[in-house]
């Protein structure tokens, strides 16, 4: 390997190492942490990131990255090197750019402002005022102006932000592809809501053990082709996976005895994220090509299982008579089609995480749309609360109760991340397209999930998407799966077919 590569990849492991060291405390912190070491492991969290952050923008990284690329128009200097190496360099450099562009004390006053900002929005909720985290919003983004700033955009400041996880998105594209998705979504779900089809919702919600639900969860997942070797399944309040390694990846679920849906499809949604990582090239690992392309890319996967397998017809026809067996006084009574009903059942609610298919990309819309608004300049957070109810009605026909599930019901504001919500969406989309296309390729598809055969979809995923890392960039990538550029369009058809069945539309 060329000397000077070798050094490149030395100091950005080590870099990787150290952050896997704040994730590995940070898990810890979701798990199993005593409630009053809080503040302790806070400080060792930031410390850790600090360091890491340090050696990135140091001048012996600066170095060893000048050495290989011309630090300023991002030319390759060494002709040594073979495409992924080039690639590896490549994206090295433009991560190295983002983070220079930061002044150090700029990166600290946010650090310190999204930590106060946090305990306030959770006070605020408690109280149910949004008018106590109110100011710390208001700091927060301006704060993520001046960042914008720093970072340049070419069209709004909204194309910065998004930047930090879709690189390949704009401001513009979204907004093209909401406006497909929106009336589609908005008359889909007033349809659903004239239906007078009984979606039978109410056998999801018995009593079910929880220790029978977590030993059925476990099983999909090792189905799916998560390896419980190198990964293991623990609960917390907020489902979310954390890899250390591609051979370390772990996630946790949220159970309940009263919502049988709740863990099963969080488990299953946080299973999809995790075989994307233990899917990685590990002979990368600690360089760009051993990490996801996008956020939106990642969310593609576990909204692929969690949705498209894990709410298909084909998936219970295997499934649902081993759930009535571990559950057999609960689900006895029900056949399968009125199980199916019921796992896709549609209802607006205020609550953007139980929100179903079909209105869940309005939730993410609202915030699109409030977010661009208040980096525009176009809307004062002063009257961020009102205008927050009065796109609920337009779009779900409903208004929160409180602030508490209305503009404060979510922590992305709180911790600075303005521009990930629409993320979600994009993972429904590159999902649903990336689906129907793993769906056309995999002979005899729907058999094989009707006979329990997860694993030929989680290699196919493995080959096209997982290995890849970010050797190729998002749009590149759904173009190579799918021979298109990313659409709403397949995602529509789709909606529009299984609810139009289920509703009698």
């Amino acid at each position: 390997m060329n000397s000077a590569l070798n050094v490149l990849i030395q100091e950005t492991t080590i870099i990787t190492q150290l952050r896997k060291v704040a994730s590995v405390l940070n898990w810890d912190r979701e798990t199993s942490m005593p409630v009053n070491s809080g503040k302790a492991r806070a400080d060792q969290i930031a410390l850790i990131l600090s360091l890491a952050h340090t050696r990135f923008t140091g001048k012996d990284f600066r170095k060893s990255l000048g050495n290989l690329i011309n630090l300023d128009s991002g030319r390759i200097r060494n002709g040594d090197l073979s495409p992924d190496q080039a690639k590896m360099v490549s994206l090295t450099w433009q991560d190295w750019h983002r983070a220079i562009a930061l002044p150090a004390e700029f990166v600290g006053q946010l650090a310190n402002l999204t930590s106060e900002a946090h305990g306030i929005w959770q006070l605020a909720r408690e109280k149910n005022r949004f008018d106590l985290f109110a100011p710390y919003l208001a700091r927060i983004v301006e704060m993520k102006r001046r960042e914008a700033e720093f970072l340049g955009y070419d069209d709004e400041p909204y194309d910065a932000l998004l930047a930090n996880y879709e690189p390949d998105i704009t401001t513009a594209d979204l907004v093209h592809l909401f406006d497909q998705l929106r009336p589609t979504l908005v008359s889909l779900a007033r349809r659903i809501g004239d239906s007078e089809v009984d979606d039978h919702r109410h056998i999801l919600k018995q009593h079910f053990d929880l220790q029978l639900q977590e030993a059925f969860g476990l099983q999909v997942l090792r189905d799916m082709g998560y390896d419980m070797s190198r990964g293991r399944q623990d609960q917390s309040a907020h489902p979310f996976t954390t890899n250390f390694h591609p051979s370390d990846v772990r996630i946790t679920t949220r159970l309940s005895e009263t919502q049988l849906a709740m863990g099963l499809f969080g488990s299953i949604h946080e299973g999809g994220h995790a075989l994307y990582e233990q899917g990685m090239n590990e002979k990368y690992f600690g360089t760009p090509l051993c990490e996801a392309v996008s956020l939106g890319f990642h969310e593609s996967q576990s909204r692929l299982w969690e949705n498209y397998v894990a709410r298909s017809l084909p998936f219970w026809e295997y499934y649902y008579p081993k759930l009535q067996g571990t559950f057999p006084r609960q689900l006895a009574d029900f056949d399968l089609y009125t199980f199916y009903k019921a796992v896709n059942a549609v209802t607006p609610s205020n609550i953007r995480v139980e929100a179903d298919e079909v209105t869940y990309n309005l939730h993410i819309m609202v915030r699109f749309d409030l977010e661009r608004a208040l980096m525009n300049g176009e809307l004062q957070v002063q009257d961020l609360q009102e205008e927050w109810n009065r796109r609920m009605h337009e779009h779900l026909g409903i208004v929160p109760p409180d602030d508490t599930e209305g503009v404060l019901q979510d922590i992305h504001w709180s911790l600075g991340a303005l521009g990930y919500f629409p993320t979600y969406t994009l993972g429904n989309l590159y999902g649903r397209q990336i689906f129907d296309v793993a769906r056309s390729q995999i002979a005899d598809f729907d058999n094989r999930l009707a006979n329990g055969d997860l694993k030929t979809l989680r290699e196919w995923l493995r080959q096209n998407i997982h290995h890849v890392g970010r050797a190729i960039s998002a749009k590149n990538l759904i173009k190579s799966i799918s021979d298109e550029a990313l659409s709403a369009r397949p995602f529509i058809n789709y909606l529009e077919t299984k609810y139009g069945e289920i509703y009698q539309l």
